[in-house]
């Protein structure tokens, strides 16, 4: 894959957080990286912050909910990402079925059975389609119809069964809160407007990772979708096969700018998430700041796709740098745009 500053830049652009690359509208991010990390609602917001042009909260917010192109789901590795609403579709017939299966130990430690799973999926399908858009806490009380238990995790584990079932997906938020809704009457078009299956599906999968994260391998396919390696090579050798490996090795950096590419990255975001490895990114001496452990990823600044630093929230709407050694003042002053930028996405519209 090259020299490592080379394979660094073209991942940096292809994630558009390097190059100078932005997008200018949400959906626009999330089509460019397929995938936003969204198991944080804010930080997913954020991670589309990061590689926008002059966006703002209502500007994602209407993404979702008034343009519906983009829509919140349980996707790669059974994770909550953020994806175009077109692909959701095809993504869950390809990926749901695996998720299901891996989660079996799950619902049988929980005493969910076969029975009860597809009883919960009616009820919850029913109670959206007569309610309308429902929260968690909603949805968890009509399951006491069914003997389960609000407290614990039960509940959630049938609402995201009856989401990777094609059923429910994310929809609006009331009074801060998440709601589902039917998917097929959220998502927007034909259902079967595009609809790869089997292996052309695994294929379209993996040619949409190349797009958002080349220079990469099949092992780093694997290791962000979940899905088998055994299936990645196999997704590898389809691409191979159609040229679409070539094209993308061919590729070669644009010239370094003379101006530093300065983003704030968010917790669990998926630059850091899309590869078997990390020492690209995060050089290895300060990986543990990164990831300090049970499960945490910490919201990284990163100058041209090399993480430098962590940041967090301070105060109700500040920015705090913790940098991994001196920084130049160019850098700086890109810390402090970003900075301001995040205070500005982050504070309630009308309050100063």
């Amino acid at each position: 894959m090259g020299d490592q500053a080379g394979t660094r830049a073209l991942r940096a652009r292809a994630q558009a957080i390097g190059g100078g690359v932005r997008e200018a509208t949400a959906a626009g991010v999330v089509r460019r990286v397929f995938a936003v990390q969204a198991q944080d609602a804010t930080a997913a917001a954020l991670g589309v912050l990061a590689r926008g042009r002059d966006l703002d909260a209502e500007a994602v917010r209407a993404a979702y909910e008034d343009e519906r192109a983009v829509v919140r789901g349980w996707f790669m590795r059974g994770t909550l990402h953020t994806v175009p609403s077109e692909d959701a579709g095809w993504l869950l017939r390809l990926l749901g079925p695996r998720v299901l299966a891996g989660t079996g130990h799950r619902y049988r430690d929980l005493g969910l059975d076969a029975d009860l799973r597809e009883r919960a999926d009616r009820l919850l399908r029913d109670a959206v389609a007569s309610e309308g858009p429902l929260g968690r806490a909603a949805l968890t009380e009509r399951l006491t119809a069914l003997g389960v238990a609000p407290e614990g995790q039960a509940p959630f584990h049938l609402i995201r069964h009856a989401a990777l079932n094609g059923l429910l997906c994310h929809g609006p938020w009331r009074d801060g809160e998440a709601t589902f809704v039917l998917s097929q009457d959220w998502l927007p078009g034909p259902p079967d407007a595009y609809a790869p299956e089997g292996d052309d599906a695994l294929a379209e999968l993996a040619r949409r990772y190349l797009r958002a994260y080349a220079p990469a391998e099949a092992d780093d396919f694997a290791a962000w979708s979940g899905l088998p390696v055994t299936w990645a090579r196999r997704a590898w050798k389809a691409l191979d096969a159609a040229g679409a490996l070539a094209a993308r090795e061919a590729r070669e950096p644009d010239a370094a700018s003379a101006a530093p590419d300065v983003r704030l990255l968010p917790a669990y975001d998926n630059y850091l998430l899309g590869y078997r490895g990390r020492d690209l990114a995060v050089p290895a001496e300060h990986g543990r700041r990164v990831w300090p452990g049970g499960g945490v990823i910490r919201p990284t600044v990163t100058v041209d796709g090399l993480v430098v630093g962590t940041w967090r929230r301070a105060g109700r709407h500040g920015v705090e740098v913790e940098a991994f050694g001196p920084l130049s003042a160019a850098v700086r002053e890109g810390i402090d745009a970003e900075a301001a930028a995040v205070s500005r996405f982050l504070r309630p519209a009308g309050r100063a």
